[in-house]
């Protein structure tokens, strides 16, 4: 996988996050760089300990999968992609407090880290350059989500939705790209 694979899908990945963190920095009266500061590295390191953690997973059974890696790639991607999606066009609203503090933000940074587990398997099953995947998938997910708490701040959740189709497609988008790929169709 090229690096910019890896990027366009630490962008989709770092989506969810970046959604989540719309939401905090809608919870807060006055936003403080400590708040951005606090999301960036929760859902950041989250996000790269999560594909990271799968890949572990995935590599003990990536040689039994062999010629079938790109179907499992797709078919993970995919489905987080089309969950993604289905989850933007939901009514029901997530309750976002303005608590930064640990106990808060554990479980809403291994919420939206959990699709990068699957993507971690399927990094596994083509053989990606692990470091560079999570260091990439980090360090994007740490920009946006700080981004996206200063959005929350002053624009509120306008832009949620749209985050979550726009991280969907690109996950089902990259899933194809490498079955096609695996499929000797596409040579890129």
């Amino acid at each position: 996988m090229s690096l910019a694979d890896l990027f366009v899908i630490a962008l989709g990945l770092a989506m969810d996050a970046f959604a989540v963190s719309v939401c905090k920095g809608l919870s807060v009266q006055r936003m403080r760089p400590r708040h951005a500061l606090i999301c960036g590295v929760w859902f950041g390191a989250f996000q790269a300990l999560m594909p990271l953690l799968g890949y572990w997973l995935g590599s003990g059974f990536a040689g039994f999968i062999g010629s079938f890696g790109h179907w499992v790639a797709f078919a993970l991607l995919a489905i987080i992609g089309f969950n993604m999606l289905r989850e933007s066009f939901g009514d029901e609203e997530e309750e976002v407090t303005p608590d930064f503090s640990p106990k808060a933000m554990l479980p809403l940074a291994v919420a939206t880290s959990i699709d990068a587990l699957a993507v971690g398997v399927s990094f596994a099953a083509v053989g990606t350059n692990i470091l560079a995947a999570v260091a990439l998938i980090g360090l994007v997910t740490l920009v946006m989500s700080a981004v996206g708490v200063k959005i929350g701040n002053l624009f509120g959740t306008r832009y949620k939705a749209l985050a979550e189709r726009a991280g969907g497609v690109v996950l089902i988008l990259m899933g194809l790209k490498t079955l096609l790929q695996g499929l000797g169709i596409l040579s890129l």
